[in-house]
């Protein structure tokens, strides 16, 4: 402030107090930095996608007292199954919702909503944290805009599209700092980590095999191809938006809500939806990374638009820490495992986990399920091995402390993109249609440049991650 002589005493307290009263509303993000949210604060949210999962993420996050969701952005005004169907998502129902929930207790609160998430991350100035619900395609784009913009970071599984995004993503997070989670929900459970317990203590002895799988197959069983013929779009719903990165092309029933995933162009198919749960415990206890061959069968007709009913993959890594690597396979659509005698009469659940060892076999049900040891004998004499791994306080309460200052989630993209890149290695091996050998420094598969296009993807302009 400049003072003169010719300055009163009423004048200067004047200013003074100007001075004061607009330093007093200055926003927190800029005070304390872009990715300061002090302890005794709510950590205000805002939500990228309004569908099942990300209206899932809400109703959890909206249990938690420091959390505030405080704006929303989806291409869909409201979205259904069919015409005689309810409300399965969109912007007006996913407002309704949350502002139903605060206002509860804060009789004037209000949730902006947009169509386009990059004019939310323009406006909403106070947001600190985003989560990412989208179709899997834009979730490296979202992600990275954001982490870019200073928000801490939380993006459903897988964490994206591509194994080049994978990386990306994994870099920008270690490069702006900020607190960062992928939606693997059974990563913080107790059964994830008794069985990373019993596998690392030896409770079955050496692992030879490990197999992972889900009985769900295609949301669109009867299709061969790309869906014909042009459909109305939806009223409500900005099409070229929810392409996003993807080449134009018609609206089609198809494609959404939900069923996107069944196409290469906007998803990853089971095994990209569900390994980065699935294959979750393995990939933990053996710090799987980079297989060094992969071969894979399919299940019902796929080409290059749409992913076949089911499949079977199997993975060949490298020996780590001195133990020899187990053989790992995952298997959807229907197909299971074969038979192992340590289970003896125990039938397989629809989906789940086996490693097989040398003294037994442990069963545990998907996404983080207790630990089930086998053979009866073996079982009877167990001791529980010491806990060695700290115990969650809840996956979204990882991620609420972590933009806090606090420790990084166990699932963070570091790990979430190691994660997702098995996932898409077996996508891989199934669209290369033979036994594919993977050199993870480069980036490529050996002798195969035409893969080079799914490994890294192709953007629409104006929607490239750079």
């Amino acid at each position: 402030m400049k003072i003169n002589a010719s300055t009163t005493r009423r004048q200067f307290i004047t200013r003074a107090s100007t001075a004061v009263a607009a330093f007093t509303i200055v926003p927190r993000h800029v005070l304390g930095g872009p990715r300061h949210v002090p302890p005794s604060e709510k950590v205000n949210i805002a939500l990228v996608g309004a569908g099942g999962r990300g209206m899932g993420n809400v109703r959890a996050l909206m249990t938690l007292p420091d959390a505030q969701v405080i704006a929303i952005a989806d291409p869909a005004g409201a979205a259904h199954h069919s015409a005689a169907d309810r409300v399965r998502g969109g912007r007006q129902p996913a407002r309704a919702e949350i502002e139903k929930h605060y206002q509860a207790t804060t009789p004037n609160f209000r949730c902006n909503d947009y169509e386009d998430f990059r004019v939310l991350l323009e406006k909403e100035k106070a947001v600190d944290a985003v989560v990412c619900a989208t179709p899997d395609h834009l979730h490296a784009i979202v992600s990275v805009l954001s982490m870019r913009a200073g928000k801490h970071m939380y993006c459903e599984k897988p964490l994206t599209h591509n194994i080049w995004e994978a990386r990306e993503v994994a870099r920008i997070a270690r490069e702006t700092g900020v607190a960062t989670q992928m939606g693997n929900q059974g990563h913080a459970t107790v059964g994830i980590r008794q069985s990373v317990e019993y596998l690392q203590a030896g409770a079955i002895g050496t692992v030879r095999e490990i197999h992972a799988w889900n009985d769900g197959g295609r949301w669109n069983p009867t299709l061969l191809g790309k869906p014909e013929g042009a459909h109305p779009v939806p009223a409500g719903m900005n099409w070229d938006l929810w392409l996003g990165p993807r080449e134009k092309r018609d609206f089609h029933p198809a494609y959404h809500p939900v069923t996107w995933r069944d196409f290469w162009a906007f998803g990853c198919a089971r095994i990209g939806d569900f390994a980065c749960h699935d294959l979750d415990a393995a990939t933990w206890a053996f710090d799987l990374r980079d297989p060094l061959r992969l071969e894979a069968f399919t299940v019902g007709p796929t080409n290059d638009e749409i992913a076949p009913h089911g499949c079977v993959v199997h993975y060949d890594f490298p020996a780590r820490h001195g133990q020899p690597a187990p053989r790992v396979t995952w298997y959807d659509g229907g197909v299971r495992p074969r038979r192992v005698e340590a289970l003896g009469e125990f039938r397989l659940p629809r989906r789940g986990v086996l490693f097989v060892g040398d003294k037994g076999a442990i069963q545990c049900d998907g996404a983080g399920g207790a630990p089930r040891l086998f053979p009866e004998s073996l079982r009877a004499a167990f001791k529980a091995p010491p806990e060695t791994i700290k115990r969650s306080l809840g996956h979204h309460r990882e991620w609420l402390d972590a933009c806090k200052g606090g420790p990084a989630p166990q699932s963070n993209f570091e790990y979430g993109a190691r994660l997702t890149e098995i996932g898409l290695l077996g996508l891989l091996a199934v669209r290369a249609g033979k036994p594919i050998e993977w050199e993870a420094q480069k980036m490529q598969v050996k002798g195969m440049p035409a893969l080079d296009r799914i490994i890294r993807g192709t953007y629409r302009k104006g929607w490239e991650i750079v």
